[in-house]
Parts: C-alpha cells; structure tokens; sequence
C-alpha cells in the first residue's frame, strides 16, 4: 500500500505542487466543485475557457478571487451614466 502511495505523491508532485493542491482541496471541501475543475484545468496547463462558457469562467473568478473588488461600472449614479 506504501508503494502506492508514494507513487501516487510522485505522479502527484509532476502535476499541482502542494499549495495548488490544498487549494483544489480547500475548493472541495467548500462544497465549490465548478471552482475546483477550473483549478484543476488552470494549473494542469490548460485553459478553462476551452471547456466552458465565459461567463461561467468570468463569475467563477470573480465568486473565487480573494481579495477582488467588485466591478466600479455597476455602482454609478444615473448623473454619472449620462456625463459619458
């Protein structure tokens, strides 16, 4: 059962490095599993747009990136909308 486990880490380590991984992890066990695959696809090497919609990818990163402030545009005043 060991050798399968470190030949599992080694497959692994090739893959995602442990950060990546406890992200993808951490993603699981939020219940986020849409949020997951993109990790997945993103740090495998490809890209998530290939696989789904962009808006799905565009609100998966907005929901997901720490720190990200919302859009500034969603927020003007009627004034504001009509000065441009």
């Amino acid at each position: 059962m060991s050798n399968r486990t470190s030949y599992f880490n080694e497959k692994l380590e090739k893959i995602l490095t442990s950060e990546q991984y406890e992200h993808v992890v951490e993603a699981i066990m939020a219940g986020k599993y849409s949020w997951a695959c993109t990790l997945i696809l993103r740090f495998g090497g490809d890209n998530p747009l290939a696989y789904i919609p962009y808006r799905t990818y565009n609100r998966l990163m907005k929901e997901n990136n720490k720190g990200c402030q919302p859009s500034k545009h969603r927020y003007r005043t009627e004034e504001e909308r009509l000065e441009r």
